[in-house]
């Protein structure tokens, strides 16, 4: 039931979009990433301790829709004005103010492996699936003769958003009316703000109660629509074209655009703050490694000795990694490979004659692609060396020879502050040829003792 006023400011290069409480002594600004959402009872509200910025969803589709990177969102309220209940109202004045293309580089992130979320109780399903470009389908289902079930798709962002999808009004339940106006919620809602779904037997005292408490003109009209006051749709699916707006503006508190094909069935902002939680995993693990490792294949999630020459400090003679082939984040796995070949230096001395490598250079290897599971595993690691603290349960089963191909499999099994358990097993043509139960700990370097 306040009157407040959105401004839509230029921002720096890699600002990103900031919400900026102006009503306050000290002006807040609130970054619109997934982790200062702090409430999704009826709508996506970002926040920073008691200072909150309500309903923020058809604002972000807005800047996503027409592509915008950086902005300040000036705010001298708790929550953006209403408009028409659509993201239309913000997509024309930020049309209108115009934009401007700057020097850094645009960042997408191309989701390179299947993401899958679902919540059985309120049959919400939503996956995505690699591909090289972004598109959206969304189904939805209320069981309610007015809706029905319905799906709309958007395949191209830059000709659809503005015509297709920011008109698409937000919608609700007769029946969640009254419930919202208890809570002290919709106090400036009419019904120009909102498509209301009439999903109850309604009578002539139920509309002059709502006239009462909406101050409204005029006593609401029920008609053939299934909409309260009959109101007329912009789309014959408006509900799911307006599910789909939500998931856009929800989808860039990911932080970064993206390049998928998204797929959900029944989506409602909780879902859709979970789902995007698990992208922007997949996005800052890979920053990450792509940091470290400089020119990783991230597709393939593979390091060849230039990456982990930029990693391990260890060179010739004792750098004992060739290749890192794979790494699984979910389940703290990693898998190196050493090739062992006549010209290592060891072999003049282990055994002449009868070329075996040494167990401890077998452990020391083993050992390396563990170090390179943590670093992959931690942050801030760019100064530290992993150190040994440990060598438990140690058994070689079977001679390392000149020609073999030692496959080094590491899981992380334990953390406690610096330090870290790892299993780690070496094979030879899938033969178990070594494992032991390593501890080590990440220190800073220059730190001898």
């Amino acid at each position: 039931g306040e009157k407040t006023t959105i401004t839509f400011c230029p921002a720096p290069e890699n600002y990103g979009i900031k919400f900026a409480r102006t009503d306050l002594d000290e002006i807040i600004e609130i970054p619109a990433l997934l982790d200062y959402v702090v409430d999704l009872s009826r709508g996506t509200t970002l926040g920073i301790g008691d200072v909150k910025v309500h309903t923020v969803e058809h604002v972000l589709a807005a800047l996503a829709g027409l592509q915008i990177d950086n902005c300040r969102i000036e705010i001298d309220g708790a929550e953006p004005p209403v408009g028409d209940g659509s993201a239309l109202p913000y997509a024309e004045t930020l049309l209108k103010a115009g934009f401007e293309d700057q020097d850094a580089d645009r960042e997408i992130f191309t989701v390179d492996e299947t993401v899958h979320y679902k919540n059985e109780e309120k049959e919400v399903d939503i996956v995505a699936l690699p591909t090289d470009d972004f598109r959206v389908t969304v189904m939805v289902d209320y069981h309610n003769p007015a809706l029905g079930s319905q799906h709309t798709g958007l395949f191209d962002l830059e000709k659809e958003f503005l015509k297709e999808f920011a008109p698409a009004r937000t919608f609700c339940f007769l029946t969640e009316i009254e419930a919202l106006k208890s809570q002290g919620l919709i106090k400036g809602g009419n019904l120009d703000s909102a498509l209301v779904i009439i999903d109850q037997e309604i009578f002539d005292e139920d509309l002059e109660r709502i006239k009462r408490e909406f101050n409204l003109d005029r006593k609401p009209t029920v008609g053939e629509t299934g909409y309260l006051d009959n109101k007329p749709l912009r789309f014959k699916n408006e509900p799911a074209r307006h599910k789909l707006l939500d998931m856009l503006g929800d989808l860039s508190l990911i932080g970064v655009p993206i390049k998928a094909q998204i797929l959900a069935a029944r989506p409602g902002h909780a879902s859709n703050i979970e789902f995007a939680k698990k992208i922007r995993q997949l996005y800052l693990r890979a920053k990450k490694t792509k940091k470290l490792t400089k020119k990783a294949d991230l597709k393939n999630k593979v390091f060849d000795i230039k990456n982990l020459m930029n990693i391990l400090p260890h060179r010739y003679p004792f750098l004992l990694v060739d290749r890192v082939v794979d790494i699984n984040h979910e389940e703290k796995t990693l898998t190196a490979i050493k090739n062992v070949t006549m010209n290592e230096e060891f072999f003049q001395g282990h055994f002449p004659g009868e070329p075996i490598m040494p167990g401890v250079l077998i452990v020391e290897s083993m050992a390396q692609s563990g170090f390179l599971l943590v670093i992959y595993e931690e942050e801030n690691v760019e100064n530290k060396l992993g150190v040994f603290l440990g060598i438990k349960n140690a058994k070689f089963r079977k001679p390392v020879v000149p020609g073999d191909t030692l496959v080094m499999k590491c899981k992380l099994t334990g953390k406690r502050f610096n330090t870290f358990t790892i299993k780690t097993e070496a094979y030879v043509d899938d033969v178990l040829v070594a494992e032991a139960e390593l501890q080590s700990a990440l220190v800073e370097r220059g730190i001898s003792k």
